[in-house]
C-alpha cells in the first residue's frame, strides 16, 4: 500500500483466496487439482464463477488433466497458450502466469480469474483474483 500512494499507482488485481497443498510427489503434476478444490472452498465459490483459469503447463498434459478432474471449460483456459508454446521461466512461471492472467481479464472484461500451478515434490498452490481496475479500451475505442 505504501509503494501504491508514493508512487500514485491504482491496483488492478486483488487476491480472493489462496491455498497450498502436499500431493503425492510420485504423481506431483496433479497438485493443482486438489489445490483448485481447495482454492474454492477457502474463497466460498464455484469454477463457474471465474472468467479464466491459468493452469501451469509443466508438461502438456497438466492442464488436460486439471480440466478434466474439476469439469472445466475449455474456453476459458490459457485462451492465450500455455508453457509449451510461450515458455515455462524457472523462478519465475508463477508471476508470467499471474500476469498473463490479470492482463486478459482487463482485456475481456472479466472480474474472477484462477491460477493453479504445481511445484517441486508434490505442492501446488491456486490463487483467485478479482479484477478491481477498469477495462481496458479496446483498439476500436481508442
Amino acid at each position: 500500500e505504501r509503494a501504491l500512494k508514493k508512487y500514485n499507482l491504482k491496483p488492478r488485481a486483488r487476491i480472493v483466496a489462496m491455498s497450498v497443498v502436499g500431493s503425492d510427489p510420485v504423481v506431483m503434476l496433479e497438485g493443482p487439482i486438489p489445490a483448485t478444490h481447495a482454492v474454492l472452498k477457502k474463497a466460498n465459490m464455484k469454477l463457474t464463477d471465474m472468467d479464466l483459469y491459468e493452469v501451469n503447463e509443466a508438461f502438456a498434459p497438466v492442464p488436460l488433466s486439471w480440466a478434466k478432474a474439476v469439469g472445466a471449460d475449455m474456453n476459458k483456459l490459457n485462451v492465450n497458450g500455455g508453457a509449451c508454446a510461450l515458455g515455462h521461466p524457472l523462478g519465475a512461471t508463477g508471476a508470467k502466469l499471474m500476469t498473463t492472467l490479470v492482463h486478459e481479464l482487463e482485456r475481456t472484461n472479466g472480474k474472477y480469474g484462477l491460477l493453479a500451478i504445481c511445484e517441486g515434490a508434490g505442492t501446488a498452490n491456486a490463487t483467485i483474483i478479482e479484477l478491481v481496475s477498469e477495462p481496458v479500451p479496446t483498439r476500436s475505442k481508442l
